[in-house]
């Protein structure tokens, strides 16, 4: 087995991958019936090419937070967490607890448990991003 070393992403491919989780995470609040006005810039944050934390305004003048990535897309509002990195803990607090419903809930689905099984790693992935101050430094 070959190790691929990752070559680092230039400004323009950084830019592209913003855009297209933006685009993602639009498209998963529209799915869930929540369509936005505007986006707080100053307070969403980009871990790329791992996550990106979006705070938006809905149409219906609420605030949420919208997270893609590497991930599945996911939101909450913004009353459970006052910033980005708290948002990623909510949302790593979260989908541990789906992924152990999912698992006790006794499914022999196949599919149903790899998502648990996706579901946690993501989580704890997030988990450990959130708690590394050095990515939180402005």
């Amino acid at each position: 087995m070959t190790e691929q070393t990752q070559q680092p992403m230039t400004q323009e491919q950084r830019e592209a991958w913003v855009k297209a989780q933006f685009q993602r995470a639009n498209k998963h609040l529209a799915e869930n019936g929540v369509l936005f006005h505007s986006v707080v810039t100053e307070e969403s944050r980009y871990l790329v090419p791992f996550v990106a934390v979006w705070k938006l305004k809905a149409l219906d003048e609420k605030f949420y937070w919208v997270m893609s990535g590497d991930l599945p897309a996911d939101y909450t509002l913004y009353e459970n967490a006052p910033n980005a990195r708290e948002a990623i803990k909510y949302f790593s607090m979260q989908w541990q607890m789906k992924a152990e419903n999912i698992r006790q809930s006794g499914t022999q689905d196949r599919t149903q448990l790899e998502f648990a099984n996706l579901l946690q790693a993501r989580a704890e992935n997030l988990y450990n991003m959130q708690a590394a101050d050095q990515l939180w430094k402005d």
